[in-house]
């Protein structure tokens, strides 16, 4: 075992303002402290874009709650999401759900096309494999399903890709987030051997 397969040290913050209840996490304690400050401005950049679209607090009527979950923290590989609901009124409120994946040796942020081989055909694979999935759970979309877009929102957990949609992306409201985890196995002539599932199988 290398120093990589550590779990990170993260503490968790709060804020707590008027129509605001925050948590979020930051990575402490970690060598290179180059990769640690990377990755906490990535979270705290996250967290405020999250608040900014849900118009807190621009729009004094909106009340936020807002926290995170840990996927993956291990390999080297840290990954989470992280959620934010907003109240303004109305029938019932939004929650909008993003996830940062990191390599935790750099502080590089992971985008989907950097789990795959280059010029690989992800994206046909992933959007293969969802349209099957979708019609297995007999899921009633919105829209006419072709392709995931090519940064399609995604986390890594354990050994599996989960591929994700945001509410009203596909479903009604009453399907909330449509998650689609996909084994790494049955993407493993795809993926990108450095990359973050490739270190799945180390």
């Amino acid at each position: 075992m290398d120093g990589l397969d550590h779990p990170l040290s993260i503490q968790t913050y709060q804020m707590l303002h008027d129509k605001l209840k925050l948590l979020y996490p930051a990575v402490i304690h970690h060598t290179p402290y180059t990769a640690e400050r990377a990755m906490n401005i990535a979270i705290v950049n996250a967290v405020n874009k999250q608040l900014h679209e849900q118009g807190y607090p621009q729009n004094p009527k909106t009340d936020v709650t807002a926290y995170y979950e840990l996927k993956n923290n291990q390999r080297g590989v840290l990954s989470l999401t992280l959620w934010n609901y907003a109240f303004s009124g109305g029938a019932h409120g939004l929650t909008i759900q993003n996830a940062l994946t990191f390599n935790t040796e750099t502080g590089q942020a992971y985008a989907l096309k950097d789990l795959f081989k280059p010029g690989s055909d992800y994206v046909g694979k992933l959007s293969e494999m969802i349209k099957a999935e979708i019609k297995l759970r007999d899921i009633p979309l919105l829209v006419d399903f072709q392709a995931i877009r090519p940064d399609q929102d995604f986390y890594i957990a354990d050994k599996a890709l989960v591929i994700y949609f945001q509410v009203y992306e596909l479903a009604a409201y009453v399907y909330g987030f449509l998650y689609f985890p996909i084994s790494v196995y049955a993407l493993q002539d795809i993926i990108a051997e450095e990359g973050p599932l490739g270190k799945m199988f180390s």
